[in-house]
Order: C-alpha cells, then structure tokens, then sequence
C-alpha cells in the first residue's frame, strides 16, 4: 500500500507537523482554507471512522482536542470548523482518516457546515429515523 498519510508517519515525506503522540500525528494541510488549517490523522492505517476500533477512538479525539485548543490559541481564532470528508462523494482524497481543524476567523467569508450540501430529504424525519433505527415497515 502506498499511502500519502502513512509516508507522512513515517517521516518518508516532509510535513510541517505541529503535534504528535503515540497515536497520532497532526501537520498542516499542504492546500489550505485558513491559515493554520491543520489535519491529525490516526498513526495507524484506517480508511475510515467506523475502521478505527473503538478503544482507539478516545487517544484521536484526544489529540483532535489538544491541536484545537494549541491552534486557537497560538493564531487568536475566533473559532474552528472541524469536519471528516469521509469517502469519495463526500470530497475525501485521500483513503487515509484524517480530521480537518480550520481555523476561523470573525468576517473570514466563510459559513457552516451546512452550507457543505444541499440536498433536502424526500421522506419525513420519522421515516429517515426508522431506516437508521433499523425498524422494519409495518
């Protein structure tokens, strides 16, 4: 396999890293939205979020936790949109998890996470609920 993300790990390739544990890794997004745009990724390889098994999931968002907090605090952002592209449909590049912090800034032109899609369900929430919920039409 030959993963951008795991050569990053690895050190096989350069990135500007910001953060790093045992468990996880965070660098700055080589295309960025925000100055400080950052990705952690999990050390370990995994495609996806359901991938990454569940007693690993606390040291990921632990490290998400610590890098918002260094990032807000070292660049004065007013805030962080902090979001998963996960799988090709949704803009996921790269088949590596990674978790994007950008930061945000008062007036930065930017909007919120629901101006990512725009594709309104057909069906009443009861229905969308009851398909999640896994409960059989009657």
């Amino acid at each position: 396999m030959n993963c951008l993300f795991c050569n990053i790990v690895k050190k096989e390739i350069p990135a500007e890293v910001i953060d790093e544990d045992g468990e996880t890794l965070a660098f700055l997004d080589i295309n960025p939205r925000a100055p400080g745009h950052t990705m952690v990724v999990p050390k370990k390889h995994y495609e996806i979020l359901s991938d990454v098994p569940n007693e690993e999931l606390g040291s990921l968002f632990r490290g998400v936790k610590r890098v918002a907090k260094r990032i807000t605090e070292a660049l004065g952002a007013n805030g962080l949109t902090i979001g998963i592209n996960q799988g090709r449909a949704s803009g996921q590049v790269v088949e590596h998890l990674h978790i994007h912090l950008i930061p945000r800034f008062t007036d930065d032109g930017g909007t919120s996470l629901h101006s990512v899609v725009h594709n309104a369900p057909k069906e009443s929430l009861e229905a969308i609920a009851s398909k999640i919920r896994g409960e059989r039409k009657k």
